[in-house]
């Protein structure tokens, strides 16, 4: 035990993308670009929802969770990143390596159940319209987006512990351009046989059930969709939750691809590739999505804050209450 104590890491070297060396100029202009686009987006769908009435509202109460988890969850990664590319410095302490681990994941399981929420949102808004505002009053927002957040955090604070508990001795070189669970458990010295068993728990807990449940409401909401009469109808009824779909499946589709590949030996492994794409680029497009695809947000809250000028504006003259129903 002393001698293993003895020779317990405290710095890991994150080895990114090797292959990419000869670009590492490029690559740090892309992605400096591509971090302060995505931190401009959230921080303006963030400032579009507070200072409008009009999008005061359970649907952008939840779209505006997404956006302020996705301006922590993007600066987790790439400032690190970055300093990989720039300053050539792969090492990350022990304590930091820690840290970015419970984030990452404790931001990435809850945005897992507030895509949910925001689906039951739109089952309720679509399939039961009539008893909408009475169920998706402000309490139940709170209360949903609240337990979104402690379910998140919680569950992965518990992993890190574990994780952090066990011992490394080498090799220290993470296969990964981030601190994620598996590739840290690889380089333990320890049994890892029940840390494993909590990873895949603990994955499984926070994003099998929230998939099912977005999965579920989609279904209820298609089939009712398809019921209307009227294509109009049914194109006015889609619409309001067709932006969410397309951010559900790009979410989803490349976390999914990450656990599902197996892993590789090449220099750049498709786990890599896909999990810049959930990690970076994800979080980048989902506010176009949003905002583009979005009448309302598009039409009357961007030209309302932009044309009048309200946009720097503390405190918006409303009289309705902070979250109402449609």
């Amino acid at each position: 035990m002393e001698e293993k104590n003895s020779t317990q890491l405290h710095m890991f070297l994150l080895l990114g993308f090797p292959a990419l060396a000869d670009l590492h100029a490029l690559f740090s202009i892309v992605f400096l670009l591509t971090y302060i686009l995505t931190l401009l987006e959230n921080m303006v769908i963030i400032a579009l929802i507070k200072t409008n009435c009009e999008l005061y509202k359970p649907m952008y109460f939840f779209l505006g969770h997404p956006s302020f988890i996705e301006v922590w969850y993007i600066s987790v990664t790439i400032p690190k990143l970055l300093s990989n590319f720039i300053a050539e410095d792969r090492s990350i302490s022990f304590v930091g390596s820690m840290t970015q681990l419970f984030f990452f994941s404790s931001f990435m399981s809850a945005e897992c159940y507030l895509l949910a929420v925001m689906s039951y949102d739109r089952y309720l808004a679509v399939c039961k319209p009539l008893h909408y505002p009475s169920r998706m009053n402000g309490k139940l927002c709170l209360q949903l987006g609240a337990a979104s957040w402690i379910s998140g955090f919680l569950s992965n604070s518990i992993l890190t512990f574990l994780i952090s508990d066990l011992d490394f001795c080498g090799p220290n070189e993470i296969e990964h351009f981030f601190c994620d669970s598996f590739p840290i458990i690889k380089l333990s010295c320890s049994d890892t046989h029940v840390v494993g068993l909590v990873t895949s728990v603990v994955a499984g807990v926070c994003s099998l059930p929230p998939f099912l449940l977005t999965f579920s409401s989609y279904l209820y909401i298609i089939i009712t969709v398809m019921r209307i009469p009227s294509a109009s109808g049914r194109k006015k009824a889609f619409s309001t939750c067709s932006s969410h779909l397309i951010v559900v499946i790009l979410f989803y589709w490349s976390i999914l691809t990450v656990y599902v590949l197996p892993h590789h030996d090449t220099q750049i492994s498709p786990n890599k590739v896909f999990s810049v794409f959930y990690t970076i680029l994800t979080p980048l497009v989902n506010p176009l999505i949003y905002s583009l695809r979005n009448k309302e947000v598009k039409e009357h809250a961007l030209r309302k804050i932009f044309g009048r000028r309200q946009f720097f504006s503390k405190v918006p003259l409303c009289h309705t209450t902070r979250v109402s129903g449609n």
